[in-house]
């Protein structure tokens, strides 16, 4: 009986099924890299969207509510402020020391009461006007908004540590629920919590020197006295600046827009302008940005690197500030 052997390969069919294979390997691995490098450019661009809205939202909820101290009218009604508070952590430039400027709500200005403000900040600018930044965490050149209002409802009962207006309409005092004694005042009466806040560009996100340009906020921590506290909200916020809608003619609407207002100009705003402009946390490797930014009075910069921008602005009404206004406060 004849036997019949099984033949292999040959030398070049193998090669030839090599080299097939390894352009098939090559093409799929192709497409896994093009298909993540969209990915992640998708996710960055969706995070920039992401955290510039909620930082231009952060911003205006806070602008829009600037000079509310509860149901008070005149900020001068505010009688008192609770000793323990005096020697508390200060930021800010007072007008009438020693009395510290954050828990200042009457100090003869109409918009110092409910805010101070830095064009184009430097860390000796900055720190001059709110000591509480230090100048290692500033990112330079953006603007320094400090801002002071209570919450938009009273408190059902106040918190342990946390800073009050308890007024009665017409009367008030700025306290710290301590366990202390807090003046009396006629009832019936509402506490309202303090949340002043100063906001800036800090120069990392969560540790110095990682590059990644931030939108923090400096708050009231709770402590008996409280502190001053970082609150960061939003990554990739590298320039915030602001225009002041100036109401020249007293007629309740702008007549002008103004990025350094002067002191008797300030007294005048109707209205403020947000700018934002954030960037993707990481870099894509693949893309060069060769666009020019410029917001406000900021000096024009083209970057020419690998980080996707996109720019936001809103316009905030300041509707405490201006409604006092014809009131002569």
């Amino acid at each position: 009986m004849r036997m019949i052997r099984d033949k292999g390969f040959t030398l070049l069919e193998l090669m030839v099924a090599l080299g097939v294979g390894s352009i098939l390997l090559l093409g799929l691995a192709l497409l896994f890299s093009q298909n993540k490098r969209s990915f992640l450019n998708n996710e960055d661009i969706a995070r920039i969207q992401e955290d510039g809205r909620y930082a231009l939202e952060e911003l205006a909820r806070d602008i829009g509510a600037a000079g509310f101290f509860a149901e008070l009218v005149d900020p001068s009604q505010v009688l008192a402020l609770e000793p323990s508070l005096n020697g508390a952590p200060d930021c800010g430039v007072p007008a009438a020391p020693p009395m510290p400027w954050i828990y200042t709500l009457a100090d003869g200005g109409l918009v110092n009461n409910a805010m101070a403000f830095v064009d184009n900040a430097t860390a000796g600018t900055a720190g001059a006007t709110f000591p509480c930044i230090a100048a290692g965490d500033l990112e330079p050149g953006n603007d320094v908004m400090g801002i002071k209002r209570v919450a938009g409802a009273p408190s059902a009962a106040p918190a342990a540590g946390r800073v009050y207006i308890r007024e009665n309409g017409s009367r008030g005092i700025l306290f710290q629920n301590a366990g202390g004694i807090v003046p009396p005042i006629p009832a019936p009466v509402r506490d309202w919590e303090f949340t002043p806040r100063i906001y800036y560009v800090r120069s990392y996100a969560e540790a110095p020197g990682d590059g990644i340009p931030t939108l923090c906020r400096k708050t009231l921590a709770v402590g008996a006295p409280p502190t001053i506290q970082d609150e960061c909200i939003a990554q990739g916020i590298e320039r915030v600046q602001f225009e002041f809608g100036v109401d020249t003619d007293g007629n309740g609407s702008v007549n002008a827009y103004v990025p350094n207002p002067t002191a008797a100009q300030l007294q005048e705003i109707a209205a403020i302008r947000i700018y934002v402009l954030a960037r993707s946390v990481r870099g894509d490797p693949s893309y060069v940005n060769p666009k020019t930014y410029q917001l406000s009075n900021e000096p024009a910069f083209t970057p020419n690197d690998n980080f996707y921008r996109r720019v936001f602005a809103s316009t905030i009404v300041v509707r405490n500030v201006n409604n006092l206004r014809p009131l002569g406060i």
